[in-house]
């Protein structure tokens, strides 16, 4: 048996268990050139929700009656595919179901990861897969901080903003996070080194925000929108970077997206510098950012945090947890160990 969630409508808001369709299938069985892969970790990332609306992309959304696409890692347990043997880890888009089929043609593919992982599965969808390379071609490439520059980084307890505060910080830079709750600045602070961190659910927060950057902001990694965004936008030195990763704030609004950009006019007197990116820009360098990254983490100098849930029947309402704040790092489900 093969437990599947499939898309039954768009949501509005917040995602419901009406939006999917739960379904118990036949175990697939892999044609030729295919390997069957037993899911193990699904990976949940904001993406997911534009995938699941009408809003343009750089995927197609997924189709309503599709199974519900995720990222993941699972093990292959028949296989008519040379390169894919019995018992290798796979990553690929597996999605929101038990077994998969390694086909031709599926996005990105799949590939066979190193048979002895220096370090847990886990950690290769969080700081050392697509999560860590995000933040490392963002931050290193457009944000590029300069010893001594200030750094902003909102959703900063998330799973691309801890790591790109970090890689910040690894510069030489000063680092100031924004994050959801006292517990979660305390994180940024005492472990993984962020020289302040504001709760931007505090009344103050902008006032806190502003102390911190007696100098301004030089470099704005933005993963937030809404009012965060234009707080730290009236903050911008002169050629100040903004490395535009994401917009969570807006991803779930039933209203009006466009918000008000009355603040451009201080980006050409200024001359900041504006770079929406995708990590699928930086393809052909992901194995420079794992070697990197994988570095780092080995000498301590990159810390990471994975927020696990266990079951395939919670993947609804793990969906949900990217935008309410229950969560601390990369937020991953165990389908099974």
């Amino acid at each position: 048996m093969n437990r599947q969630y499939l898309l039954r409508r768009r949501p509005q808001g917040l995602v419901t268990r009406d939006d999917f369709e739960y379904r118990e299938a036949p175990m697939p069985e892999p044609g030729p050139g295919e390997a069957l892969v037993e899911n193990l970790l699904l990976s949940f990332d904001p993406s997911q929700r534009i995938w699941i609306s009408e809003l343009p992309g750089y995927m197609p959304p997924v189709g309503l009656g599709e199974v519900m696409r995720s990222d993941g890692i699972g093990r292959v347990i028949a296989s008519n595919d040379p390169k894919l043997p019995v018992g290798s880890l796979v990553q690929g888009l597996v999605g929101w179901q038990d077994y998969c089929v390694t086909k031709k043609g599926t996005p990105f593919g799949f590939f066979r990861m190193p048979d002895h992982l220096p370090f847990p599965p886990e950690v290769m969808l969080s700081a050392l897969g697509m999560t860590g390379i995000t933040a490392y071609f963002g931050m290193r490439e457009i944000g590029a901080p300069k010893p001594g520059e200030t750094v902003v980084v909102s959703a900063a307890s998330g799973a691309v903003g801890s790591v790109a505060g970090q890689i910040a910080k690894i510069e030489g830079a000063r680092v100031i996070g924004l994050a959801g709750s006292d517990d979660k600045c305390a994180w940024l602070t005492n472990e993984l080194g962020f020289d302040v961190a504001i709760n931007y659910r505090a009344d103050d927060w902008k006032k806190q925000l502003r102390a911190a950057c007696p100098k301004g902001i030089d470099v704005d990694f933005e993963n937030a929108g809404g009012p965060i965004m234009h707080t730290v936008f009236s903050l911008l030195n002169l050629h100040a970077r903004v490395a535009l990763c994401g917009l969570i704030s807006s991803y779930n609004s039933t209203g009006d997206r466009s918000g008000s950009m009355a603040e451009l006019s201080a980006f050409i007197v200024k001359r900041i510098r504006l770079e929406g990116f995708l990590v699928l820009d930086y393809a052909k360098r992901f194995g420079e950012a794992a070697q990197q990254l994988g570095a780092w983490v080995a000498a301590g100098k990159l810390k990471h945090k994975e927020t696990i849930v266990d079951g395939l029947e919670q993947a609804p309402d793990t969906l949900n947890r990217l935008f309410e704040g229950e969560k601390l790092g990369k937020l991953l489900l165990r389908v099974r160990s």
